[in-house]
């Protein structure tokens, strides 16, 4: 995935337009899906063929499931049909957590595998409440992305900048997203990545996730205290996972392995998810340098 001319350590800061290519490309970025439904819950002598879809890596999965639902209500017992009734995803045996970001559950358990498209089993039956979260509603996507939010801004300004916005910039931060429209989302958000020149955001909102484990979040500062420098991406991974080997370590963000000398603060203006959070997966096995 292209994303335009990422950060540059011989340049302080890159033009305007250049930002803004950046932030486009990574918005725009799409996975390639096929939907099939689980072999046990076809009720049909006639089999359903797959449905294949472009999914934004930014979105969570319940926002592009309607259609999905209704793909494959035909070929499911009538009982299951009700609207009400929530579908669940499934890849590799493994239910997929829907507040998670598509793209990344794809970078965690997916990006080493190059077979595309993401085979995905859709389920109508047996939601595996003991492992993932109810989803009932877009109401639910809603209070947990403005969470998100509210949560990144407190650790970037003391909730200064969310606090003084009005419901309809909050309304617009949620319908800009969910409706994949880049300008209205970013209207808005622009103004929760500002921080003072020199100094970058009090905290930097940032995730690490790696399978089969708890997420790991801290409090990163964008400068280091001692030397006054700009804090590295590498920095903090020294920081949170002692002993780390990056040769034999895949840091993924995105679908690309950022540079180890990208200073933190970049990172987050750049490339945090639209929760404003920086969501990065960190997979045990060789790294490579390649961007694609």
């Amino acid at each position: 995935m292209y994303v335009g001319p990422l950060y540059h350590p011989e340049k302080s800061r890159l033009r305007m337009a250049d930002d803004r290519e950046i932030l486009r490309g990574i918005w725009e970025a799409k996975l390639p899906v096929s939907f099939q439904l689980a072999a046990d819950e076809v009720y049909t002598l006639n089999l359903p063929e797959p449905f294949y879809l472009m999914v934004p890596r930014l979105l969570y999965f319940p926002l592009v499931t309607e259609k999905i639902r209704k793909h494959f209500s035909q070929y499911i017992n009538p009982e299951s049909v009700n609207k009400e009734k929530e579908i669940w995803l499934e890849y590799n045996g493994l239910p997929i957590k829907w507040h998670y970001p598509i793209g990344l559950w794809f970078d965690m358990y997916v990006a080493s595998d190059l077979t595309l498209p993401w085979v995905i089993t859709v389920h109508f039956e047996d939601y595996p409440e003991s492992q993932i979260l109810h989803c009932i509603s877009k109401d639910i996507i809603r209070s947990h992305f403005m969470s998100s939010i509210k949560e990144a801004d407190a650790l970037k300004h003391k909730s200064n900048i969310i606090n003084t916005m009005q419901e309809k910039d909050h309304h617009q931060l949620w319908t800009g997203f969910q409706s994949d429209r880049f300008d209205q989302f970013w209207s808005v958000n622009k103004k929760l990545m500002e921080s003072n020149l020199g100094e970058g955001f009090r905290y930097i909102p940032i995730r690490f996730y790696t399978p089969d484990k708890p997420l790991l979040q801290r409090l990163v500062k964008p400068l280091d205290d001692t030397s006054g420098t700009w804090t590295t991406l590498q920095d903090v991974l020294l920081e949170l996972f002692p002993g780390i080997s990056f040769s034999q370590t895949r840091v993924i963000l995105h679908g690309i392995q950022p540079p180890m000398d990208s200073p933190i603060q970049w990172l987050s203006e750049h490339m945090s998810y639209p929760d404003n959070f920086l969501h990065i997966a960190v997979i045990a096995g060789k790294a490579n340098n390649s961007s694609d």
